[in-house]
């Protein structure tokens, strides 16, 4: 036993790195601006302590509620349907692509989808900049020539349509992603349980539903905490599409503490958002994988 307990101290010293890590780029910055969340400062000099004075300004505050709205349909173009449409498509891509036209079909299908994933973020709200512009759009022009010109509009600078355009992007954007993982969890179903269900009569629907929905529910609630987490801290596609324009109509919070921050000089009220936001993650992450765990018991 005691060269058991020597064993793993040995073990845990390479652990050290990784903890100093955490430590330096997510425990510290986490605590500090959680203290300048309490504080009325500009980036600059003396932070003056003002205690819950930004937090009663922040939920008094329209535009912090009106960035949460967004992030609401935000989560639902970047987790609820890539998350719904990727599950499908895997299935499809492994069941009917794979077996009829071969594994290198399916695969090459798997990487075109992930592909957004890869790129730059600034790169990819560049191209979709061009591609959604009221005058030389790429799309618009389409629509232009099939005769549909009246359907053109200026995507991203309409506040009735720039939220809309953002939550496309983002589901082509996102897609790639659950097709990669509920691809990989396909592959670790026993095919004879889809053999036994092909015996018994089973369409293809209630195979996809009874099967493989049930065995990769561990790919799926990954997934959908993951994309729930990326989907509530977007900022980059944001920054580079609208600038959380027009009118504010595609503000989020990550953007509206960006702001606070380094165009406005209220570094405190700006912690104050990051620090609210960071609560809401967690305490999403922690439902999430409570549900997880409940599903696992009872398998």
């Amino acid at each position: 036993m005691a060269g058991r307990v020597k064993t793993d101290r040995g073990y845990a010293v390479y652990l050290i790195p990784g903890v100093l890590a955490s430590l330096a780029v997510i425990v510290v910055p986490l605590a500090m601006t959680v203290y300048t969340s309490f504080t009325k400062w500009n980036g600059v000099g003396e932070q003056r302590w003002i205690g819950f004075d930004n937090y009663t300004r922040l939920f008094g505050d329209s535009l912090f509620w009106g960035s949460f709205t967004n992030i609401g349909l935000l989560v639902i173009a970047m987790a609820v349907i890539p998350t719904l449409l990727g599950l499908v498509l895997a299935a499809v891509l492994f069941d009917y692509v794979a077996k009829k036209f071969g594994d290198r079909w399916a695969g090459l299908f798997r990487s075109g989808y992930y592909l957004p994933q890869v790129l730059p973020v600034a790169v990819t709200g560049i191209v979709w900049s061009w591609i959604l512009h009221p005058s030389y759009g790429s799309l618009n022009k389409i629509l232009d020539t099939v005769g549909l010109g009246s359907l053109a509009r200026n995507w991203l600078g309409d506040e009735d349509y720039a939220l809309y355009s953002v939550m496309a992007v983002m589901i082509w954007f996102q897609l790639g992603y659950p097709i990669v993982m509920f691809m990989s969890g396909l592959s670790r179903i026993d095919p004879s349980l889809y053999e036994a269900a092909d015996l018994d009569g089973a369409t293809w629907w209630q195979r996809f539903r009874k099967i493989t929905v049930h065995m990769i529910k561990p790919e799926f609630y990954v997934v959908l905490v993951t994309t729930t987490i990326a989907a509530l801290k977007i900022f980059g596609q944001v920054f580079v599409l609208t600038k959380g324009g027009p009118a504010n109509s595609t503000l989020v919070p990550s953007y509206f503490a960006y702001e606070n921050f380094f165009e406005r000089a209220q570094v405190g009220y700006g912690s104050a958002i990051s620090t609210v936001l960071t609560v809401l993650i967690v305490i999403l992450a922690f439902l999430f994988l409570r549900l997880q765990h409940r599903s696992d018991s009872l398998r």
